[in-house]
């Protein structure tokens, strides 16, 4: 008899074997247990019965099985030994050492969104819906996307012998206008604008570890930094809008002890991805922290601000390209120089009260031998936490544009924020803020072309969203 026909006898014998079971009810409970005991005892013997046919004729069953009586017969046969007997878990699946390899790689590595809006009135009712020297929050009357983060972060762990680490940040949105794209400052802003920050870090075995950067990072120069979750306001200051966003080329951390840090920075320039003349800027800097609740922070920034060459659309067909582009000297360019004193601190003074401080002198010339144009002032901030919830921000600032280099013309600007955060989950927070803007001199848009106003009020609503595995600020 062919085995599959064997198999499909056993099979039928082992259901009718179950028939029985519903007739057992009646009998006493002694010999309804017997029963059932030798009943499975048929069923175990018939299942390793088949099981060593399966594997003894195997060959045979493949070469002299009838497909569809034979198939039939063994599903019919399969059915049956399923139903009849007790099922057991599926093995688990070990992982392979290229699974293993994949997972190590991934291992600290955070994927992580950020989604920022808002919705702003300014009671000047200005021409266009234009906020003037607002850095992210510049449109009046209109739901706006502020910025849409992708944040891909590998960071290095030398503790535990990783000493390489990479961060991505892709940005989109109004934010990303106002950070990037001023060709004043930058000579192709297009091969960059969504690229926010990349750069790769390598801490060297070197005392405490020497922390190295290459690529292009957020500025530290000013407290305020680019994600609205980690601010105590919704809207930035003037400093921040003043002060550059970005740099590109090489940095260096170094933590001589707890309490004490140095930086060194050599970049391309303020916010220059690509350099535009042949100078190098740099930064040194320090940061302490005499007591567990403060953290100061000084920077000096020395830099060449002006290009020696420049693209041109309508080019001689003999100047020379780069990437399809023509571009031309551009005949003694200026070489003045341009220095920023920067200094931060910020106080923990209760788990709910936080103060924090900047003061900024920034001294720019276009020549060598020109009289130096300057800008200065700063900003106080105040925090109160009323619970994990609910907390009440306010900053006021003082900017002194002499020069005219932050707003193009000469002035004294001051403003005053009020904010009040409202944490509605993990990951989402909402922001209510009035704020106030004034000079000393007609500057601000109203509803009248060419009649300008020395205040501006704005109402805003922010709402952001973010989640990911990244901890603490971004």
């Amino acid at each position: 008899m062919p085995i599959l026909h064997r198999m499909a006898v056993f099979a039928l014998f082992a259901s009718w074997l179950l028939i029985p079971v519903s007739a057992l009810q009646a009998q006493t409970t002694d010999t309804r247990t017997e029963e059932i005991q030798e009943l499975r005892h048929q069923l175990a013997a018939i299942n390793e019965r088949l099981t060593r046919l399966e594997n003894e004729d195997s060959a045979a069953k493949t070469e002299n099985a009838a497909p569809g009586e034979d198939a039939a017969a063994l599903s019919a046969a399969g059915a049956s030994l399923h139903a009849a007997t007790p099922q057991t878990p599926q093995a688990e699946q070990t992982i392979t050492a290229s699974d293993r390899n994949a997972l190590d790689i991934l291992k600290g590595t955070t994927v992580n969104m950020l989604l920022d809006g808002y919705y702003a009135y300014n009671f000047n009712y200005p021409i266009g819906r234009a906020n003037l020297l607002r850095a992210y929050d510049v449109s009046s009357n209109s739901f706006s996307l502020n910025q849409a983060d992708l944040v891909l972060e590998h960071a290095p762990d030398p503790a535990n012998g990783k000493r390489f680490g990479a961060r991505i940040d892709l940005q989109f949105g109004q934010a990303t206008e106002a950070l990037q794209g001023n060709q004043v400052n930058e000579p192709r802003p297009e091969i960059y604008r969504n690229i926010f920050q990349a750069y790769g870090t390598y801490v060297a075995p070197i005392g405490s570890g020497l922390s190295i950067d290459f690529g292009k990072w957020a500025s530290s120069l000013g407290i305020e930094g680019n994600y609205t979750k980690d601010q105590m306001n919704y809207s930035r200051s003037y400093w921040f809008n003043y002060l550059p966003f970005y740099h590109a080329g090489v940095r260096l951390n170094y933590a001589f002890t707890p309490w004490l840090s140095g930086r060194y920075w050599v970049v391309n320039g303020t916010q220059q991805t690509e350099a535009f003349n042949n100078f190098k800027d740099e930064l040194f800097g320090v940061e302490l922290k005499p007591h567990k609740s403060i953290d100061w922070i000084v920077n000096y920034y020395l830099g060449q601000e002006h290009p020696d060459f420049q693209y041109v659309t309508n080019g001689s067909p003999s100047l020379p390209e780069q990437q399809g582009l023509p571009f031309e000297p551009i005949v003694n360019p200026p070489k003045g120089k341009l220095h920023i004193f920067d200094s931060y601190v910020t106080w923990a003074a209760t788990p709910k009260w936080t103060f924090a401080l900047e003061g900024d002198y920034v001294i720019s010339r276009d020549q060598t031998y020109s009289a130096p144009a300057h800008t200065d002032g700063g900003a106080v901030y105040a925090r109160y936490q009323f619970n994990p919830l609910l907390a009440l921000s306010g900053r006021t600032e003082y900017l002194s544009d002499r020069g005219g280099l932050f707003s193009g013309k000469v002035q004294a600007l001051k403003e005053f924020t009020l904010t009040f955060d409202q944490a509605v989950g993990n990951g989402f927070l909402v922001r209510e803020e009035l704020r106030h803007d004034f000079s000393n001199q007609p500057y601000f848009l109203t509803d009248t072309l060419g009649n300008l106003s020395n205040d501006q009020t704005t109402a805003t609503i922010g709402m952001v969203w973010w989640f990911g595995g990244k901890q603490g600020a971004w």
